[in-house]
């Protein structure tokens, strides 16, 4: 009896508990990629939330964009926002462009002389343009012939879609 249940043991028992050890490790394994799925199916959809988020962005930033061809209507609002606050305009050149993927930059060199209060005026009005618009550079000098008058060459930046 004895030698039947060491028989037993070993030649039934033992394969078998080995195999539900095995089969116990890989329902462990599955679980475990499971789990890991779930986290990143939950990533996918955090990643598809900030892609729409993204995409809105962007066309926010498009819509502030003007077409190429309207660079006159730009370069106009500029100009009146200027004659507004009070400066006078001198020339206006337009410099090399540089194009970008998506979009162009066109810097403008402008002139212009006023006070120092409209010059104040004229940033403050052109950074409410409904466009997107950098000032690059902007230098300012005192007038040799008229001590309240001030003298400026700036460039501004304007972006535009391609």
């Amino acid at each position: 009896m004895l030698g039947l249940s060491g028989f037993a043991y070993i030649y039934m028992i033992k394969p078998a508990n080995a195999s539900i050890e095995q089969q116990k490790q890989q329902v462990n394994a599955k679980l475990a990629k499971l789990n890991e799925l779930e986290k990143l199916s939950g990533q996918a959809n955090d990643v598809g939330k900030q892609l729409s988020k993204l995409s809105e962005a962007i066309e926010f930033f498009r819509n502030k964009l003007p077409p190429e061809n309207e660079i006159h209507k730009v370069l106009e609002s500029i100009t009146l926002i200027a004659q507004k606050q009070g400066l006078v305009p001198g020339t206006i050149t337009a410099l090399k462009t540089k194009d970008y993927n998506g979009y162009i930059e066109q810097p403008l060199k402008m002139e212009l002389s006023g006070s120092f209060y409209a010059f104040y005026s004229f940033l403050t009005e052109a950074e409410k343009l409904p466009r997107i618009i950098r000032v690059r550079e902007f230098e300012l000098k005192k007038d040799d012939k008229n001590s309240s008058e001030l003298k400026a060459n700036v460039i501004i930046s304007v972006f535009f879609s391609t």
